[in-house]
């Protein structure tokens, strides 16, 4: 049962110590070497940069995933107490909820006193949109956007791989998801993004569906608008340029009873409550339901699978 304990383990690691440093961070070298590898990427032909796109992304997941494939391997057959407590801290690296709800809270206290310029910086922690011109309503939606879509990319998708495909397939996912997030957009590096950007789509499509059907459970153990979750989810989830943001953002836009906005792109929801900075609180407590309903989920899984294996 050593990923039950791996599993519970790195949660452990997250709530209590929250992020590592940067200097041993994962996921700060995976960014340095997407940034390396960016230096060397096709200015002009845009054929060119798509094949480029599609060597790092999967150069990057070998440099990160295949040693950390052996080593884990290596470990397991010398001493199970080293291979659980290294898996636990390597998969911890893969998934952050303390630092996601940390930069909630700090953008819906500096929200409540007003000062909108500071929590727009704070926002740049949490989305990749521009900011600079968004009011407070706005800022809100952004930020209650931004916490339901981390539940799947920060929590929901990482665990998912690691049930599969074991702490590497988490550290896999994590570095096709910070591609993603750097390139993974519309212009300057529309063509060099274009494979980790479908990638990504492909390996949230379930996960994404998973977060938003665990956040309508918990708006109804949270005695919420649980039909309006629900309801929002089926109608809206297809707003979104994404194939899968849209089903953690809707259904959380119905569980609130708000409609949350991206000027120029999308609005899911109907507006029956104002966008309060309040809000962000009764997200993250349907937001800490969801993620204990997914664990439990996770150890029936694991629970099932070594019964059958037997």
């Amino acid at each position: 049962m050593e990923s039950v304990i791996i599993l519970l383990l790195s949660f452990v690691i997250d709530l209590t110590i929250g992020e590592y440093p940067r200097f041993i961070h994962p996921v700060i070298w995976i960014g340095k070497v997407i940034s390396l590898e960016l230096r060397f990427a096709p200015k002009k032909n845009w054929y060119a940069q798509l094949i480029y796109g599609c060597v790092i992304v999967i150069l990057t997941v070998a440099i990160f995933s295949v040693p950390i494939y052996f080593l884990l391997s290596y470990l397991k057959n010398v001493s199970t107490l080293a291979y659980i407590l290294i898996a636990g801290f390597v998969f911890k690296s893969a998934f952050s909820v303390k630092e996601l709800r940390k930069a909630a809270l700090r953008v819906k206290e500096l929200l409540e006193r007003g000062d909108l310029k500071e929590a727009r910086a704070k926002m740049k922690s949490l989305v990749s949109r521009d900011v600079d011109r968004l009011n407070k309503p706005l800022l809100v939606s952004a930020t209650v956007e931004s916490v339901a879509e981390n539940i799947c990319d920060s929590f929901v998708a990482p665990v998912f791989y690691f049930l599969f495909l074991g702490v590497p397939g988490a550290i896999a996912y994590r570095v096709v998801n910070t591609f993603d997030a750097r390139i993974g957009y519309h212009g300057k590096y529309e063509y060099l993004g274009k494979f980790s950007a479908r990638l990504d789509d492909v390996l949230n499509f379930i996960p994404a569906r998973i977060s938003g059907v665990l956040l309508v459970i918990a708006t109804y153990l949270c005695k919420g608008n649980g039909r309006g979750a629900w309801q929002v989810m089926l109608h809206d989830h297809k707003k979104t340029d994404s194939p899968n943001a849209g089903w953690p953002m809707s259904a959380i836009a119905g569980a609130l009873s708000v409609q949350l906005e991206k000027v120029g792109h999308y609005r899911l929801g109907n507006a029956n409550n104002s966008l309060s900075p309040r809000l962000v609180i009764s997200e993250i407590n349907i937001a800490k339901i969801s993620i204990l309903l997914w664990i439990l989920l996770c150890l029936v899984i694991i629970g099932i699978g070594k019964i059958l294996n037997c």
